[in-house]
């Protein structure tokens, strides 16, 4: 059997066809970036840290990213800071219980000129079940995402 010449050539070949075909289908088939349009709404997603008790949570969708810090939390009140690479005009969020139940959205202050970074002073969510709700406005341009609130909470496992 491996002294036949066009097994022996098919056995080399196969290989080589196959990756050309699984690189040649990605490139037909994936859907192609695009800069995002002035007037219209893009989806953020949560990343993973945003599950845990992390204090950070960041949202993105392509190069747009933003990121969370629970700075201060308190039996009263929760402090939040948004940090952005890009300069925005307008940050709002919302917490619920559920869901799909809405609250009605508080404006964060921006703390620099530049509009890099923001920030708010919430009461304290009262449930674990509590997701947070944002949209951020740039350049005309809106960016909306939706997480748990597990982050705002800071632990780690290493003790002092």
């Amino acid at each position: 059997m491996l002294r036949n010449k066009h097994f022996i050539v098919a056995l080399l070949i196969a290989p080589i066809l196959s990756i050309i075909a699984y690189f040649a289908t990605d490139i037909a088939v994936s859907e192609k970036p695009h800069a995002a349009l002035k007037g219209q709404s893009y989806m953020m997603v949560s990343q993973s840290n945003c599950r845990y008790t992390s204090g950070l949570c960041d949202m993105e969708n392509g190069d747009f990213k933003i990121k969370f810090r629970s700075e201060k939390l308190t039996d009263d009140y929760l402090e939040l800071s948004l940090h952005t690479k890009y300069a925005v005009d307008d940050v709002k969020l919302s917490f619920v219980k559920h869901q799909e139940q809405n609250a009605p959205p508080i404006e964060m202050k921006p703390v620099d000129k530049i509009g890099q970074k923001w920030r708010i002073k919430v009461p304290k969510p009262t449930s674990p079940d509590n997701w947070l709700r944002v949209v951020v406005q740039a350049d005309g341009t809106l960016y909306y995402g939706e997480t748990q609130t597990a982050f705002i909470k800071y632990e780690t496992l290493f003790t002092e």
